[in-house]
């Protein structure tokens, strides 16, 4: 029995380093995460897709990244930070910027 174990616990080893890795993976990314504040809404949903916004513009102005980095669903870590200002909600992205 042991070695049947052995056995299925190698095999699991091996078709997970076997296993085709997940798009990041295959990506090039920046060193170091890119922040933008969006404007202020009073729904979180435009509230992230204002900052999402200012995040790719600000990627796309930087002359060590640029429009190919400017993806936010390739982005590594991405992330929202918002909060109440003046009764609206601000909305922050935070991400490491990628490309394929």
């Amino acid at each position: 029995m042991p070695a049947i174990r052995c056995f299925a616990a190698a095999a699991a080893v091996l078709w997970a380093l076997a296993a085709p890795a997940g798009p990041a993976a295959a990506a090039t990314c920046a060193d170091l995460p890119v922040t933008a504040r969006g404007d202020p809404s009073g729904f979180e949903t435009l509230a992230k897709a204002k900052a999402r916004g200012n995040w790719r513009a600000k990627v796309r102005a930087m002359p060590t990244l640029g429009a190919a980095y400017a993806d936010w669903s390739k982005a590594l870590a991405a992330d929202y930070r918002c909060g109440q200002e003046s009764g609206q909600l601000i909305c922050t992205a935070v991400a490491y910027p990628c490309r394929d």
